[in-house]
């Protein structure tokens, strides 16, 4: 049922943000008298799961659900149709329109997408506002859990300032920021330190697997969860929740402080004090030769973490008149974000191409439950990332067809339709390949991890 909920929010997403984009190319050609032959959301390869024919155009629903288009008349588009460039041109068709309505038509669709997405963000803010945990509330820094945030080059207790000069907010923007970023500075007992983030950080953090979690979380107190039948201390006096403040008299604040302390008393019985609601308990257990209890780490929920002091939570309303410049502000970040993510891919050393994922990868994004907020949420950063691929200068991409047309205006000089033909070609052998190796990176992470 949770991969039908995601499947489900996956397709309601894309289906918008393909409808709206290709209502974006729609609007403008029938504004500047541009015959539109076809508008479908997917392709219709062979044969159409609906249509329906209005005016002069046929309206549908393919069954390859890889995108969608409009096919307007005069336009060497993904239909590849040429039959209509062997005759004269006629007023209605695209290529007998003025290069600057071309290129607006061609515009139209990413324009749609970007304030689509700004809109969203201004919707979400405005209804939901923020919510997060304060990256300057942890006053004794973060946990490191293992090698890789090691290698990151951070310790347990450091104290993160910037990434590439800017001051990280929030603690969950922690990790885009270190995939996006080059460099830091954390404070590590009072003295700040500048560290580069290595350039194979993001390909040893593609290679975790899914049940490795997180290489940095906030430092959390030792809480009790489960005391299993087969540990023993199972009948000591501990219980489920109860917060281990002291060994054996010595004050602990963290869990990562509890393995140095306890390996210290090896096949000992020791003293534990413990926070039991408003009560304070003192719990006789047993160390065994491994310097462990025997017990499984419990959690509190963030709201009960912030409750204890452990950290602050941070939330913010947001009238309309603040949303909006908060909207736009949201729609740069992740803008900004994912072009710096896009040009690392380029960077072989940086093994990011082993990030790019097809549409499996998208559909894992979303929760296995249903959640509106984080539905829009989503879908305004997809139709953000749309609009910047889509203004990509590649053949059969609105950016090429943009890249053409200014050239066209510039110089006075019209590509040739066979030019454009092959154009054509060439940029759907490209996607192709891109779309290839994508879904096939999904394929190869299903199989090993």
């Amino acid at each position: 049922m949770e991969i039908f909920i995601q499947i489900v929010q996956f397709i309601l997403s894309l289906s918008i943000l393909i409808v709206l984009h290709e209502l974006g190319h729609f609007i403008p050609a029938k504004l500047f008298k541009t015959k539109v032959e076809k508008f479908y959301l997917f392709f219709d390869y062979k044969f159409s799961l609906f249509k329906k024919k209005i005016g002069d155009t046929v309206y549908g629903i393919g069954w390859i659900p890889l995108g969608g288009y409009v096919k307007i008349a005069g336009m060497i588009d993904e239909s590849m149709d040429t039959e209509q460039l062997k005759e004269e041109p006629k007023p209605w068709e695209f290529r007998t329109k003025p290069a600057w309505q071309r290129l607006i038509i061609m515009l139209g669709g990413v324009t749609v997408n970007f304030v689509l997405g700004i809109l969203l963000y201004i919707m979400i803010l405005n209804v939901w506002g923020e919510k997060f945990l304060a990256n300057d509330s942890l006053k004794d820094g973060v946990w490191i859990q293992d090698e890789l945030g090691k290698e990151l080059g951070l310790e347990t207790g450091d104290k993160i300032l910037t990434i590439d000069g800017e001051k990280i907010e929030k603690f969950g923007n922690l990790i885009p920021e270190f995939i996006n970023g080059n460099d830091f500075t954390v404070e590590r007992n009072g003295v700040v330190l500048n560290k580069e983030i290595p350039i194979d950080f993001i390909s040893k953090l593609l290679e975790r697997k899914k049940d490795e979690g997180s290489f940095i979380y906030p430092r959390v107190p030792f809480v009790i969860g489960q005391i299993p039948d087969s540990s023993h201390n199972v009948k000591s006096a501990l219980k489920p929740n109860d917060i281990v403040t002291s060994i054996n008299g010595e004050s602990i604040t963290y869990y990562d402080e509890v393995a140095s302390v306890l390996e210290k008393y090896r096949n000992q019985n020791i003293v534990l004090a413990v926070k039991r609601g408003e009560k304070s308990e003192d719990i006789n257990v047993d160390v065994n030769d491994k310097g462990a209890i025997g017990v499984v780490l419990g959690r509190l929920s963030n709201v009960d973490m912030s409750k204890l002091g452990y950290f602050e939570l941070t939330t913010r309303t947001y009238t309309l008149g603040e949303a909006i410049p908060g909207g736009f502000k949201m729609a740069y970040g992740k803008l900004a974000g994912y072009i710096k993510q896009f040009k690392k891919i380029f960077n072989p050393k940086t093994g990011a191409y082993k990030g790019l994922g097809g549409f499996g990868t998208i559909a894992s994004i979303f929760p296995s439950e249903w959640d509106w907020q984080q539905f829009w949420s989503l879908t305004a950063f997809l139709s953000i990332m749309l609009g910047f691929m889509n203004l990509l200068p590649i053949p059969a991409l609105d950016g090429g067809h943009v890249v053409f047309t200014l050239y066209e205006m510039i110089s006075g000089r019209k590509p040739s339709d066979k030019f454009l033909e092959y154009a054509q070609v060439t940029g759907f052998i490209i996607l192709m390949a891109l779309l290839l190796f994508a879904n096939g990176n999904d394929i190869y992470r299903a199989i090993t991890k």
